[in-house]
């Protein structure tokens, strides 16, 4: 499996296999099990999910580090991706986050759909 290198290219994938749902029902899951009050709404369109998502990463970074972290523990997104970004500004490392969290996400629906 080839991981897409943008948010854009990664919507276009899950859009062409018909998975979006899919994707963001997965994000809904993993918020829950990380008891973070955070419910994406099956239709959303992808511009909005990337706001919403990177505004609550932007947060929880800012408010919450713990759960920030229980949540990329639930996740499952790499440590080594996650060790290799700049913290030098917060807005910045939040949205490739986002991207890290969505990317893992779409790695889960993309096996349990093809296995």
């Amino acid at each position: 499996m080839q991981l897409p290198s943008t948010f854009d290219a990664l919507v276009e994938e899950a859009n062409h296999l018909n998975l979006y749902k899919k994707l963001v029902h997965q994000l809904n899951k993993d918020f829950l099990l990380a008891n973070l009050d955070l419910d994406f709404h099956e239709d959303i369109l992808p511009s909005s999910l990337k706001l919403l998502l990177h505004e609550a990463v932007y947060k929880l970074i800012q408010e919450k580090f713990a759960d920030y972290l229980n949540l990329l523990y639930i996740i499952d997104v790499p440590e080594k991706a996650i060790k290799s970004l700049q913290g030098d500004d917060t807005i910045k490392l939040a949205e490739e986050v986002s991207f890290l969290i969505l990317r893992r996400e779409w790695q889960k629906v993309w096996f349990r759909n093809c296995y």
